[in-house]
């Protein structure tokens, strides 16, 4: 990895970060921007990168870092929502991988990539949800609570998100390549 890619991978860990703290409280599963920053990341860095950004959001969290919605420490994996964190990072992936496959990314193509990885953040996210509450925390509920509190609330705004996602990675996507090239133009000519 060089410099410019551990950059961007800490610029959208951060970004992931920040969207955390903007939230709507949801009983059960707040709604978060933080979605948003994990399709982009997928989006405009690529599965790897983008999947890596995720990685270093969650294990910054792990840590004792308080950048999760509620908290961090290595005990929130016992919190219900810990598995939206870890479909998070498969979301970036799967988006990037998608927005990728052709070499003239466009909209339509970013928004499959968002809403497939949206669609593995829930089947993670609410498969969790449903395991810690009935089993760790002994707390009996069903499938269709699950589904409804960690599914059907929190959807509509989440494909908002993704729509805006692939809006923005089409704006950001081609000023981010020019910034990349200038720079590594910059750094091959021999200085004076």
């Amino acid at each position: 990895m060089n410099t410019k890619s551990i950059c961007l991978v800490s610029l959208f860990a951060a970004l992931t970060a920040v969207g955390a703290y903007i939230k709507i409280p949801i009983p059960y599963v707040p709604f978060t921007l933080q979605l948003l920053f994990c399709a982009l990341a997928g989006l405009l860095l690529g599965p790897k990168l983008g999947a890596l950004s995720q990685v270093v959001y969650v294990s910054t969290g792990l840590i004792g870092i308080p950048i999760f919605a509620e908290g961090g420490g290595p005990l929130y994996i016992f919190k219900p929502t810990f598995g939206y964190l870890i479909g998070f990072i498969l979301c970036a992936y799967i988006a990037g991988y998608i927005s990728h496959l052709k070499q003239s990314r466009s909209i339509s193509l970013n928004l499959i990539g968002s809403l497939s990885g949206l669609f593995v953040v829930y089947l993670l996210g609410v498969s969790y949800l449903y395991v810690i509450y009935n089993f760790y925390l002994k707390m009996p509920k069903t499938i269709s609570w699950a589904l409804y509190w960690g599914f059907l609330v929190c959807v509509p705004g989440d494909i908002f998100l993704c729509i805006v996602a692939s809006f923005v990675a089409k704006r950001l996507k081609p000023m981010l390549e020019r910034v990349l090239l200038i720079n590594t133009r910059y750094l091959q000519e021999p200085q004076e």
